[in-house]
């Protein structure tokens, strides 16, 4: 190898113009002369061949034109942590050292000494105080002189080392481990080789609690070969590396809080029951997984599962979820606050968005955010509302009664709607009166006649009014000002149903509509100031 050529060149990531690449073959390719490294670039369109040159295969590539052979002169081989430190944050010693020596007014040797001496100490100084340290698309391929990190960074809390030209695991634990207390570390979009066993781990990163290898080509396999070594991890970012299988994990990743395996296409949600029993995880990203389907077997509907104890936000965004049996699986999750589930068939199953959210706040009890918006008390009150009445036939048709010695609903019934009994419950069950002309979720355009009551003013007659069921109760209340005089932030509106007499439920939320909150013809409007 000539001197710019790195001995072990083969194997090494490399940068040429803005195109990076890893190096397969260093040597000769007949009839040329010379030295031509054979490289395979991580964009293929940028590559003309398969390593094949006038039928003689210099080496092989996962893509067809994902080969070019180039001139060592041609290739960035990258420089060590510690320079590109110094040039991503105007810390460049040498270089200053050398324009304070030109612009100086030297008097002697020992002043010019002095000089350069001073501006040292001082990016010492300025190197010692960086704690959160980003060196992103810096070209840093290794570490540099041993334990020249630990001595001139030993404050460093934070790296991010993402798209740089890091060829495997060993130099970035070579970086990292000089880094006593290194909490978080970003590994993206680096092509990194892993270890292929447990002896070629030797070092542990004991304090690092986020680490992020999205784009890294890591197998779940090889998380687990090297996660002995991150004892405290607590979130760990996997995303978009062709991770299909998993595996449960024995005595590791226990202290993770956070796992993230968006766009790795899972075979099928199965898998998520080999990593349902890691005791502190709270939040699970799976958006774009190509899952459809979700089952805790442990236990039947109405009871809480021992999977995933902790969890509290699933994202589950860009899948195939269309049956609402994967919601009501949901609703078995212990601890579960918030989910994001956007961009699934099952959101096009219904006319209205509105309506799909409503379904799933009334499905999933404990649920307190839904794609990223709050669930207000009053918004569930009035789902639960709607969907006891929704599917108030069926539930009589498959055998449910009011008399509790005759409710006795089929196992279909059940399977479908899990929650429905214990809504009967906490709301009463549904009327058949109430129950004779079945109101969707959104009606246009209907009028209702409503009876205004002010049950603190006894003087005050009831006023009878015919209001579209599409009036938000902010216009309500602009309504009520000119009917009353009292500005509208004064009032407290509820509405008490001609079929749940002596059960008075609140307005609360300003931009809802009437229909929201299931009123009906002949219902009260209860005002209070």
């Amino acid at each position: 190898m000539t001197s710019s050529v790195p001995s072990d060149v083969v194997g090494r990531r490399i940068l040429c113009d803005t195109e990076y690449a890893t190096v397969r073959y260093a040597g000769s390719v007949p009839p040329t002369t010379g030295l031509w490294l054979g490289v395979e670039w991580d964009n293929p369109q940028r590559g003309k061949h398969n390593g094949n040159h006038e039928g003689v295969q210099y080496f092989k590539c996962d893509h067809p034109t994902g080969g070019s052979f180039i001139r060592p002169n041609k290739a960035n081989f990258g420089v060590d942590f510690l320079i590109a430190v110094k040039n991503r944050y105007g810390l460049n010693v040498e270089q200053d050292v050398e324009r304070e020596t030109e612009n100086a007014l030297v008097i002697g040797k020992k002043t010019v000494e002095l000089v350069g001496f001073d501006s040292v100490i001082e990016q010492q100084s300025q190197l010692n105080k960086l704690v959160d340290i980003s060196v992103r698309e810096c070209a840093v391929s290794h570490a540099g002189q041993k334990e020249e990190i630990s001595r001139t960074c030993p404050n460093i809390r934070s790296i991010n080392l993402s798209k740089n030209l890091l060829p495997s695991w060993e130099k970035v634990t070579d970086i990292a481990c000089q880094v006593q207390n290194l909490e978080s570390l970003d590994l993206s979009e680096n092509k990194i080789k892993f270890p292929s066993d447990s002896a070629s781990i030797t070092c542990t990163l004991s304090k690092l609690r986020v680490l992020a290898l999205n784009r890294t080509g890591i197998t779940w396999a090889e998380v687990l070969l090297c996660a002995p070594g991150w004892p405290a991890l607590e979130e760990l970012y996997l995303a978009s590396n062709d991770i299909t299988v998993l595996e449960r994990p024995i005595n590791v990743l226990q202290t993770l809080k956070l796992l993230d395996l968006s766009n790795n296409q899972l075979i099928d949600g199965s898998q998520l029951h080999l990593i349902a029993y890691l005791p502190r995880l709270e939040q699970l990203i799976l958006s774009n997984t190509g899952i459809s389907s979700i089952h805790f077997p442990d236990v039947g509907f109405g009871c809480k599962t021992k999977m995933f104890p902790l969890l509290q936000r699933l994202v589950v965004d860009d899948n195939k979820i269309l049956q609402w049996s994967f919601i009501n699986e949901l609703d078995k999750l212990q601890c579960l606050q918030s989910l994001h589930c956007q961009n699934n068939p099952l959101m096009g199953t219904e006319k209205n968005p509105e309506t799909v959210r409503q379904l799933i706040i009334a499905k999933i009890g404990q649920l307190k955010f839904l794609n990223k918006s709050e669930i207000f008390p009053d918004e569930r009150k009035g789902a639960e509302l709607d969907y006891r009445k929704m599917f108030g036939n069926d539930w009589i048709m498959a055998g449910g009664n009011q008399n509790p010695d005759k409710n006795r609903p089929n196992e279909e019934f059940l399977a479908a709607h899990p929650r429905y009994q214990l809504l009967c419950l906490k709301y009463g069950a549904p009327e058949e009166g109430e129950l004779k002309r079945q109101q969707p979720f959104i009606l246009k355009n209907q009028l209702l006649t409503l009876t205004i009551k002010c049950p603190d003013k006894p003087d005050q007659k009831p006023i009878e009014k015919k209001l579209p069921d599409s009036m938000t109760i902010q216009k309500v209340k602009g309504l009520l000002y000119r009917l009353l005089k009292i500005p509208g932030s004064e009032l407290k509106l509820s509405y008490e149903s001609s079929k749940m007499e002596g059960k008075e439920i609140e307005l609360e939320n300003d931009l809802k509509p009437l229909q929201f909150y299931s009123i009906e013809n002949g219902d009260s409007l209860l005002v209070r100031w």
